[in-house]
């Protein structure tokens, strides 16, 4: 085991590397808010689409400038992982953020940053019906309902409702769903390739499949640049690399469940980093309180039990 193998295995250097994906993602929601205005895709679906596949193709080219030690290739691993890879960006890139940012455009985003936390409770739920050694328990279930609340209370007050339609909340859930289940197969891949190469391969097909849906769609996009723009844009496709890159090699060395609800802090993070960098975001003490639950449920589920 070499010394990056060291640390990502280690329980607290891993905890600590979880924290900080979650904090990277969650500063995607003022940085995504801002890029919306800058392009002029507000209000365009199909734009907001071709924006993802933008971010997640230079994304995975980064990655595959940081994997150039790699010596994975197309040519060397099989038409069966290939086919996992392609599956794989279908879910986690192409029907994640389909339905994120079109369920996104049919509901606030309050809510959004909440449904789509979703994924969390699924990926712990089917973690229990996949491996063996990742079932759920009573402190589990106390990690999950507290981590939820959390997420819920951050959001409670603002425009949060219980309002629900399919084309809206319903495909938020589906996002927390297609994240669920490219989790599984993101874990099965970074067995056998370098996690970079795996996070790089699935957003190269999953952004490109995302390119060619705002395409062909009826709404034809159009984005406007503006240094600014282009700034914003860049920075959320070095966010997506690192993240997802090293979220993968979490992966390979820990459980899913456990490291899974780490991403009960983006939503927070996102509300915080919000309130500090939006003028119209302000700063409450429900995030602390809400920071609180989340961190009681992260510790539940990863408290190490005699």
């Amino acid at each position: 085991m070499d010394h990056w193998e060291k640390i990502i295995s280690n329980k607290l250097y891993s905890s600590l590397i979880a924290i900080g994906c979650a904090i990277l993602w969650g500063s995607a929601f003022p940085v995504l808010k801002v890029a919306y205005r800058e392009f002029g895709i507000e209000q365009a679906v199909s734009g907001r689409i071709l924006l993802a596949g933008i971010r997640f193709f230079l994304a995975a080219m980064l990655l595959f400038l940081f994997s150039m030690k790699s010596k994975e290739t197309i040519n060397k691993m099989g038409l069966k992982k290939i086919s996992y890879l392609l599956l794989l960006g279908i879910f986690q890139t192409t029907l994640q953020y389909y339905f994120f940012y079109n369920g996104l455009a049919n509901t606030s985003g309050i809510k959004a940053s909440v449904l789509a936390s979703s994924g969390t409770f699924f990926m712990v739920l089917l973690a229990h019906f996949v491996y063996t050694d990742d079932k759920l328990s009573r402190v589990k279930w106390v990690g999950l309902i507290t981590g939820l609340a959390g997420i819920v209370l951050v959001n409670w007050g603002k425009d949060f409702s219980w309002r629900f339609t399919l084309q809206g909340e319903g495909y938020l859930i589906f996002t927390g769903i297609a994240n669920a289940f490219g989790t599984v197969i993101a874990k099965k891949m970074a067995k056998d390739i370098h996690p970079f190469r795996v996070s790089a391969f699935q957003m190269l097909f999953g952004s490109v499949l995302l390119m060619a849906i705002a395409y062909i769609s009826d709404e034809k996009p159009t984005l406007q640049f503006t240094a600014l723009g282009g700034w914003l844009l860049g920075y959320s496709a070095f966010l997506s690399a690192v993240a997802f890159g090293l979220w993968y090699a979490l992966l390979k060395y820990h459980k899913a469940g456990e490291i899974t609800i780490f991403k009960f802090i983006i939503p927070v993070s996102g509300s915080i980093l919000s309130a500090i960098f939006l003028p119209e975001e302000f700063f409450s003490f429900s995030i602390i309180f809400a920071l609180t639950l989340v961190s009681v449920g992260i510790f539940s589920v990863n408290k190490k039990r005699e």
